[in-house]
Protein backbone atom coordinates (compact mmCIF):
# COMPACT_ATOMS: atom_id res chain seq x y z
CA UNK A 1 0.00 0.00 0.00
CA UNK A 2 1.57 3.27 -1.14
CA UNK A 3 0.90 6.36 0.97
CA UNK A 4 1.75 9.94 -0.02
CA UNK A 5 1.85 13.17 1.91
CA UNK A 6 0.58 16.01 -0.30
CA UNK A 7 0.97 19.74 0.31
CA UNK A 8 -0.12 22.70 -1.77
CA UNK A 9 -0.33 26.38 -0.88
CA UNK A 10 -1.58 29.57 -2.47
CA UNK A 11 0.64 31.46 -4.89
CA UNK A 12 2.76 33.99 -2.97
CA UNK A 13 1.32 32.32 0.15
CA UNK A 14 -2.01 34.02 -0.49
CA UNK A 15 -5.14 32.77 1.26
CA UNK A 16 -7.03 30.16 -0.72
CA UNK A 17 -9.97 29.94 1.70
CA UNK A 18 -11.56 33.30 2.45
CA UNK A 19 -14.80 32.19 4.07
CA UNK A 20 -16.60 29.10 5.33
CA UNK A 21 -18.19 28.37 1.94
CA UNK A 22 -14.72 28.06 0.40
CA UNK A 23 -13.67 25.40 2.91
CA UNK A 24 -16.92 23.53 2.32
CA UNK A 25 -16.50 23.71 -1.43
CA UNK A 26 -12.97 22.29 -1.26
CA UNK A 27 -13.94 19.48 1.11
CA UNK A 28 -16.88 18.57 -1.07
CA UNK A 29 -14.43 18.51 -3.96
CA UNK A 30 -12.37 15.94 -2.05
CA UNK A 31 -15.38 13.65 -2.31
CA UNK A 32 -16.75 14.47 -5.74
CA UNK A 33 -13.47 14.65 -7.65
CA UNK A 34 -12.35 11.31 -6.21
CA UNK A 35 -13.95 9.44 -9.09
CA UNK A 36 -12.53 8.40 -12.43
CA UNK A 37 -15.73 9.62 -14.12
CA UNK A 38 -16.62 13.25 -14.73
CA UNK A 39 -18.24 15.24 -11.95
CA UNK A 40 -21.54 16.92 -12.73
CA UNK A 41 -22.80 18.12 -9.37
CA UNK A 42 -20.75 19.62 -6.55
CA UNK A 43 -23.52 20.71 -4.22
CA UNK A 44 -23.52 19.93 -0.53
CA UNK A 45 -26.11 20.14 2.22
CA UNK A 46 -26.61 19.92 5.96
CA UNK A 47 -28.19 16.55 6.76
CA UNK A 48 -30.73 15.76 9.47
CA UNK A 49 -28.01 14.93 11.98
CA UNK A 50 -26.56 18.43 11.75
CA UNK A 51 -23.23 17.65 10.11
CA UNK A 52 -22.25 18.35 6.53
CA UNK A 53 -23.50 15.70 4.13
CA UNK A 54 -20.68 15.44 1.65
CA UNK A 55 -21.75 13.51 -1.41
CA UNK A 56 -25.14 14.49 -2.78
CA UNK A 57 -27.81 11.90 -3.48
CA UNK A 58 -27.53 12.31 -7.24
CA UNK A 59 -23.92 11.16 -7.15
CA UNK A 60 -24.35 8.52 -4.46
CA UNK A 61 -26.98 6.67 -6.51
CA UNK A 62 -24.32 5.94 -9.10
CA UNK A 63 -21.39 3.58 -8.46
CA UNK A 64 -18.22 5.49 -7.68
CA UNK A 65 -14.82 4.40 -8.94
CA UNK A 66 -12.42 6.16 -6.62
CA UNK A 67 -8.93 7.20 -7.62
CA UNK A 68 -7.43 7.37 -4.13
CA UNK A 69 -8.18 6.62 -0.52
CA UNK A 70 -8.14 9.87 1.40
CA UNK A 71 -6.68 8.82 4.74
CA UNK A 72 -6.48 12.26 6.38
CA UNK A 73 -6.63 15.96 5.54
CA UNK A 74 -6.30 19.41 7.08
CA UNK A 75 -7.10 22.76 5.48
CA UNK A 76 -5.39 25.98 6.52
CA UNK A 77 -6.16 29.51 5.27
CA UNK A 78 -3.35 29.45 2.70
CA UNK A 79 -2.54 25.75 2.21
CA UNK A 80 -3.73 22.18 2.66
CA UNK A 81 -2.33 18.79 3.68
CA UNK A 82 -3.57 15.44 2.38
CA UNK A 83 -2.58 11.86 3.15
CA UNK A 84 -3.48 9.76 0.10
CA UNK A 85 -3.19 6.15 -1.01
CA UNK A 86 -3.72 5.48 -4.75
CA UNK A 87 -6.32 2.90 -5.74
CA UNK A 88 -5.63 2.95 -9.48
CA UNK A 89 -2.50 3.57 -11.53
CA UNK A 90 -1.55 7.26 -11.36
CA UNK A 91 -4.49 7.75 -9.01
CA UNK A 92 -2.82 10.54 -7.03
CA UNK A 93 -1.92 12.64 -10.06
CA UNK A 94 -5.36 12.16 -11.65
CA UNK A 95 -7.14 13.10 -8.44
CA UNK A 96 -4.94 16.09 -7.70
CA UNK A 97 -5.37 17.48 -11.21
CA UNK A 98 -9.16 17.34 -10.88
CA UNK A 99 -9.13 18.72 -7.35
CA UNK A 100 -6.81 21.68 -7.98
CA UNK A 101 -8.34 22.61 -11.33
CA UNK A 102 -11.87 22.36 -9.99
CA UNK A 103 -11.21 24.47 -6.93
CA UNK A 104 -9.15 27.05 -8.84
CA UNK A 105 -11.98 27.51 -11.34
CA UNK A 106 -14.49 27.96 -8.52
CA UNK A 107 -12.25 30.42 -6.64
CA UNK A 108 -11.37 32.54 -9.66
CA UNK A 109 -14.97 32.79 -10.81
CA UNK A 110 -16.23 33.64 -7.33
CA UNK A 111 -13.60 36.30 -6.61
CA UNK A 112 -13.29 37.56 -10.19
CA UNK A 113 -9.59 36.89 -10.56
CA UNK A 114 -7.36 35.27 -13.19
CA UNK A 115 -4.18 33.23 -13.14
CA UNK A 116 -2.79 30.47 -10.97
CA UNK A 117 -4.23 30.06 -7.51
CA UNK A 118 -1.59 27.63 -6.25
CA UNK A 119 2.14 28.30 -6.16
CA UNK A 120 3.02 25.05 -7.92
CA UNK A 121 1.60 21.74 -9.06
CA UNK A 122 1.81 20.33 -5.50
CA UNK A 123 4.45 18.79 -3.29
CA UNK A 124 4.39 15.04 -2.80
CA UNK A 125 6.47 12.61 -0.81
CA UNK A 126 6.20 8.83 -0.49
CA UNK A 127 5.85 7.66 3.10
CA UNK A 128 7.86 4.46 3.07
CA UNK A 129 8.87 3.90 6.69
CA UNK A 130 6.56 2.81 9.52
CA UNK A 131 8.14 5.26 11.96
CA UNK A 132 7.21 8.14 9.68
CA UNK A 133 3.75 6.80 8.87
CA UNK A 134 2.94 6.63 12.58
CA UNK A 135 3.74 10.32 13.04
CA UNK A 136 2.26 11.90 9.90
CA UNK A 137 -1.47 11.59 10.73
CA UNK A 138 -0.82 13.37 14.03
CA UNK A 139 1.24 16.05 12.31
CA UNK A 140 -1.46 16.71 9.72
CA UNK A 141 -4.24 16.91 12.31
CA UNK A 142 -2.18 19.17 14.58
CA UNK A 143 -1.41 21.61 11.77
CA UNK A 144 -4.36 23.93 12.58
CA UNK A 145 -2.71 24.70 15.93
CA UNK A 146 -0.52 27.13 13.97
CA UNK A 147 -3.49 29.50 14.12
CA UNK A 148 -3.63 29.71 17.94
CA UNK A 149 -0.83 27.60 19.43
CA UNK A 150 2.18 27.96 17.07
CA UNK A 151 4.54 26.89 19.85
CA UNK A 152 3.44 23.29 19.32
CA UNK A 153 6.02 23.01 16.54
CA UNK A 154 8.94 23.53 18.92
CA UNK A 155 7.57 21.33 21.70
CA UNK A 156 7.00 24.34 23.97
CA UNK A 157 3.23 24.22 24.25
CA UNK A 158 1.89 24.50 27.80
CA UNK A 159 -1.90 24.60 27.45
CA UNK A 160 -2.53 21.09 26.16
CA UNK A 161 -6.19 21.14 27.17
CA UNK A 162 -6.73 24.39 25.31
CA UNK A 163 -4.96 23.04 22.24
CA UNK A 164 -7.14 19.94 22.06
CA UNK A 165 -10.28 22.02 22.59
CA UNK A 166 -9.19 24.20 19.69
CA UNK A 167 -8.83 21.12 17.45
CA UNK A 168 -12.23 19.84 18.54
CA UNK A 169 -13.76 23.12 17.37
CA UNK A 170 -11.83 23.28 14.09
CA UNK A 171 -14.08 21.82 11.39
CA UNK A 172 -11.72 21.90 8.43
CA UNK A 173 -9.85 18.63 8.94
CA UNK A 174 -10.54 14.93 9.39
CA UNK A 175 -9.55 15.03 13.08
CA UNK A 176 -13.12 15.03 14.42
CA UNK A 177 -14.09 11.99 12.37
CA UNK A 178 -11.01 10.19 13.70
CA UNK A 179 -12.12 10.70 17.30
CA UNK A 180 -15.69 9.60 16.64
CA UNK A 181 -17.38 12.98 16.07
CA UNK A 182 -19.12 13.04 12.69
CA UNK A 183 -17.97 15.99 10.64
CA UNK A 184 -17.25 14.92 7.04
CA UNK A 185 -17.55 11.13 7.42
CA UNK A 186 -18.02 10.35 3.71
CA UNK A 187 -14.75 11.95 2.64
CA UNK A 188 -12.10 9.83 4.37
CA UNK A 189 -11.21 6.15 4.51
CA UNK A 190 -10.35 5.80 8.19
CA UNK A 191 -10.40 2.06 8.79
CA UNK A 192 -6.76 1.40 7.92
CA UNK A 193 -5.33 4.16 10.11
CA UNK A 194 -7.68 3.50 13.02
CA UNK A 195 -6.85 -0.20 12.99
CA UNK A 196 -3.17 0.62 12.85
CA UNK A 197 -3.34 3.23 15.60
CA UNK A 198 -5.79 1.53 17.95
CA UNK A 199 -9.23 3.02 17.26
CA UNK A 200 -11.03 6.31 17.89
CA UNK A 201 -10.55 6.42 21.67
CA UNK A 202 -6.84 5.65 21.46
CA UNK A 203 -6.38 8.14 18.62
CA UNK A 204 -7.40 11.07 20.78
CA UNK A 205 -5.28 9.90 23.70
CA UNK A 206 -2.27 9.27 21.47
CA UNK A 207 -2.43 12.62 19.70
CA UNK A 208 -2.35 14.33 23.11
CA UNK A 209 0.64 12.19 24.07
CA UNK A 210 2.35 12.98 20.76
CA UNK A 211 1.75 16.69 21.33
CA UNK A 212 3.31 16.48 24.78
CA UNK A 213 6.35 14.37 23.88
CA UNK A 214 7.29 14.91 20.26
CA UNK A 215 9.21 17.58 18.44
CA UNK A 216 8.37 18.28 14.82
CA UNK A 217 12.04 17.78 13.93
CA UNK A 218 11.42 14.04 14.28
CA UNK A 219 9.65 14.05 10.90
CA UNK A 220 10.88 17.29 9.37
CA UNK A 221 11.85 15.59 6.11
CA UNK A 222 8.22 14.52 5.58
CA UNK A 223 6.40 17.72 6.54
CA UNK A 224 6.98 19.41 3.15
CA UNK A 225 6.83 22.87 4.75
Amino acid sequence: MEIYHILNRGVDKRQIFLEEKDYLRFIHGLFEFNDKFNTYNINYSINKHGYIDIGCRYIEKKPRHILVKILAFALMPNHYHLLLSPVVENGVSKFMQKLNMGYSKYFNQKYKREGSLFQSKYKKILVNEDKHFIHLPYYIHLNPLDLSFPEWRTGEIQDFEGAIKFLENYKWSSFLDYIGIKNFPSVTHREFLLNFLGGEKNYKEDIIKWLMERNINDIKELTLE
